[in-house]
C-alpha cells in the first residue's frame, strides 16, 4: 500500500506545481456569486439609469416651460406694476379682456394672417413634395437642400426685402400692377394688405421647411403601391389622393399643429413689416397680433398683469385649436378605417 500510495503522492505535487506556476501568488481571485446585496444595487441602478439619461430635459422644461407658465397664470392674478404697488384683484384682468375691443382686433388679425399664411403654405408644400418624389432632377440633393434657405435667413433680412417690395411709391408689386393699369396699394395702411404681406413673408419662410418634411415621409412609402396603381389605370390624382395623402396623414397632423401654433404666435414679421406704426402696427392697429398686443401691454405700457392675462388666453386659444384638429383628424381617420 505505501508504495502504490507514492505515485498519487507525486501526481498531486505536479498540479500543485502546475497551478502554482499558472496562477500568480498576488493574482485577485475568481469572483463568486454576487451577494443579495449587491445584486439589489444592481437592479436599482439599472431602473435609475434611463430616468437619469432624461433627467435633464426634464429639468429644462420645468426651468423654461413649465415654470414661466405657471407664473403667468400667477401674475395674471395681479395687478402687477415691476416698478410699483402689486394688488391681487382676481380674475379682472380676464374681464377687462373680454370686453377690450382692442384685445378682439388683435384676435381677429392673428386668425386672419394664420389662414392666409398657413393654408397656402401646407398646399403648395404639399404639392411640391408629390412633385420632387417622382420628377428625377439633376442635382437633386442640392435643389432639395435649397429648399431650406429661406428657413435659415434671418427674419429680419427678410422682412426688410419684402416690405421693399411690398413699398408704396417703389415697390417691384406697385410697379407690375402701375403697368397693369392699377392704382397704387398701400400694403402697410390698409388691413387686408398688411395681412396679405406678412402673410407672404410667413409662407414663404415655411414652405420648403414643410416640403422637406413631407419628401421625407413620402420617400419611405414603397414604389410598387405606385406602379401597382398605375398598372390598374389610375392616374397622378387618384394616386396623390388615394397614395399620398393616406401616407402622409402622420406629418400632414404634425404640420398643421405646428403651424396653427406659430401662426397664432406670430410676433417678428408684423412688428418689422410696419416699423413706423411700432407695436401697434399702424395707428388702426391694421395687422397687430395677439402677441404684438400682449408685447404692448407688458413691457410698452408695463401692464403685467394684463399681458400676462392676454398671454393665458392665447395659451387656451392654441389649445383648444390644436385639440380640434386632433380630434378631427383622429375621426377622419377612424371613418376610413
Amino acid at each position: 500500500m505505501a508504495a502504490g500510495a507514492q505515485p498519487a503522492a507525486h501526481t498531486s505535487e505536479k498540479v500543485t506545481a502546475v497551478t502554482t506556476t499558472l496562477i500568480p501568488a498576488g493574482a485577485p481571485k475568481a469572483p463568486g456569486r454576487p451577494t443579495r446585496s449587491r445584486r439589489i444595487q444592481q437592479g436599482v441602478r439599472e431602473r435609475l439609469a434611463p430616468y437619469a439619461y432624461i433627467a435633464p430635459f426634464f429639468l429644462l422644461f420645468f426651468i423654461f416651460g413649465l415654470f414661466p407658465l405657471l407664473f403667468t397664470f400667477y401674475v395674471a392674478l395681479f395687478d402687477w406694476d415691476p416698478i410699483g404697488e402689486r394688488s391681487y384683484v382676481g380674475l379682472e384682468n380676464f374681464t377687462e379682456l373680454v370686453n377690450d375691443p382692442r384685445f378682439w382686433g388683435a384676435l381677429r388679425n392673428t386668425f386672419s394672417i394664420w389662414v392666409l399664411s398657413t393654408v397656402p403654405q401646407l398646399l403648395l408644400a404639399l404639392g411640391m413634395a408629390h412633385v420632387l418624389n417622382h420628377v428625377r432632377l439633376r442635382a437633386a440633393t442640392l435643389f432639395r437642400m435649397s429648399m431650406l434657405v429661406p428657413y435659415v435667413t434671418s427674419v429680419a433680412a427678410t422682412t426688410i426685402v419684402f416690405a421693399q417690395l411690398f413699398d408704396r411709391d417703389y415697390g417691384m408689386l406697385n410697379w407690375f400692377l402701375g403697368m397693369l393699369g392699377f392704382e397704387h396699394v398701400d400694403f402697410t395702411a390698409s388691413v387686408w394688405g398688411s395681412h396679405i404681406m406678412v402673410a407672404v413673408m410667413v409662407a414663404w419662410r415655411w414652405t420648403g421647411y414643410n416640403t422637406l418634411l413631407y419628401l421625407a415621409s413620402l420617400q419611405a412609402v414603397p414604389r410598387d403601391l405606385y406602379e401597382a396603381a398605375a398598372v390598374d389605370g389610375a392616374n397622378g390624382w387618384k394616386q396623390f389622393r388615394h397614395i399620398t395623402i393616406p401616407a402622409l396623414r402622420p406629418i400632414i397632423v404634425f404640420t398643421v399643429i405646428t403651424s396653427t401654433i406659430g401662426g397664432l404666435q406670430i410676433f417678428t414679421e408684423p412688428l418689422l413689416a410696419n416699423p413706423v406704426g411700432g407695436l401697434t402696427c399702424g395707428a388702426a392697429r391694421q395687422c397687430q397680433t395677439l402677441t404684438l398686443f400682449l408685447y404692448e401691454q407688458a413691457f410698452g405700457r408695463f401692464h403685467f398683469g394684463y399681458g400676462a392675462a392676454v398671454g393665458v388666453a392665447l395659451f387656451v386659444i392654441v389649445v383648444i385649436i390644436s385639440a380640434l384638429n386632433y380630434l378631427l383628424v383622429t375621426r377622419i381617420r377612424s371613418e376610413r378605417a
